[in-house]
């Protein structure tokens, strides 16, 4: 079945239809990962867009549940060049493109993801619809493309009450905002009782349970948006436990110490970003999904300083908070599929929680 994007911008891709046959309008995105398609489309922090992959062949190793990074996908669409027909992994147990129409998300493959790519990259992220209706109305679509807003996409993909993730170590309350999995397996690995806490929990509760640390989660949407869950981080910084934050949870703790976010032209999405250790002057290669970012020209030095920077652009992609046990990364170091390079930041949270009960 034929199958149209449908770009705000007024450009149309025709391809085929993939997964569920329903139309959508979302923010339109790409991710340059060449791996790790699964774990894209399962996290949480992609709630409200539809995603584009830029590699040219997605679903050659097919579907393994065990890598699903939450537990049910969250992208509006799929958007690739060619999708494998037949998958090939001894782990695999179902192909994507029935994964896909299992879980009702719409696609189109088929298209030049290149020539779709260069416009994001020109033009800056936009929004579009994917349709299968061959008599579509370019001047009633327009419109409703321009109105299309993600929202408050942070409570839609937030856990509905709390759980335990049971360890023998140190006590970590983790807020979730759209957390990715492996932030509290990485957390469980290292013998953490994990705590995962939904996005409107106050401060009030998380702080009566004495955890030994916090850690804010990666999430989708504009951080602006989460006025009442900046307010409760207020107070957890205002507390004396140490705090490590991913992602959204980067730019929240940010806005709730006075700087201030601004959305970026196309974002970073992808395994392959090089940030810079501005204290080492290392440089470790990032897996990241973001499409804000800290404004640094609002940030208060008394308060906090840049930890990293972006090597590509110079972008801020980590902070180090004056006189607080407090530091936040832009980048996700719990990483999967991706590089490992960062790690190690999990260590250096533990040290930080080590301390706290010395």
């Amino acid at each position: 079945m034929k199958a149209f994007l449908i770009l705000s911008d007024g450009n149309v891709f025709e391809g085929t239809s993939i997964g569920a046959e329903r139309e959508v309008i979302s923010e339109i995105v790409f991710n340059t990962s060449m791996t790790g398609y699964l774990e894209v489309l399962t996290d949480p922090s992609y709630a409200g867009q539809a995603v584009v992959m830029t590699y040219p062949l997605i679903g050659n190793y097919g579907i393994c549940y065990a890598d699903e990074e939450s537990g049910r996908p969250w992208p509006d669409g799929f958007i690739v060049r060619e999708l494998s027909r037949v998958p090939s992994n001894f782990r695999s147990e179902d192909s994507i493109q029935n994964f896909l129409k299992e879980n009702n998300i719409p696609g189109i493959a088929g298209i030049d993801t290149r020539a779709l790519t260069k416009i994001l990259r020109e033009k800056g992220t936009m929004n579009g619809m994917i349709t299968t209706n061959e008599n579509y109305n370019l001047d009633e679509i327009l419109p409703k493309l321009k109105e299309y807003t993600t929202g408050k996409v942070v409570e839609k993909v937030t856990c509905e009450e709390k759980y335990v993730l049971p360890g023998d170590g140190f006590k970590v309350a983790l807020m979730d905002f759209g957390a990715k999995r492996n932030i509290a397996r990485s957390l469980n690995k290292r013998g953490c009782e994990v705590t995962v806490y939904p996005a409107l929990t106050t401060a009030e509760e998380i702080l009566a349970a004495n955890p030994d640390g916090i850690m804010l989660s990666n999430g989708p949407g504009d951080p602006k948006e989460c006025v009442s869950i900046i307010k409760e981080i207020k107070k957890l910084y205002d507390s004396d436990v140490p705090i490590f934050a991913i992602c959204l949870g980067h730019q929240l703790m940010a806005l709730a110490t006075g700087a201030d976010t601004h959305k970026m032209k196309y974002g970073h999405r992808g395994a392959n970003h090089p940030v810079k250790d501005l204290q080492t002057g290392k440089v470790y290669i990032s897996s990241q999904n973001h499409g804000y970012v800290v404004d640094m020209d609002t940030l208060d030095d008394k308060i906090a300083r840049p930890a990293f920077i972006n090597v590509n652009d110079k972008t801020n992609e980590g902070l180090e908070y004056v006189g607080k046990n407090i530091f936040t990364v832009q980048f996700h170091p719990e990483a999967c599929a991706g590089p490992k390079d960062s790690d190690y930041l999990f260590d250096r949270f533990m040290n930080m929680m080590k301390k706290g009960r010395d």
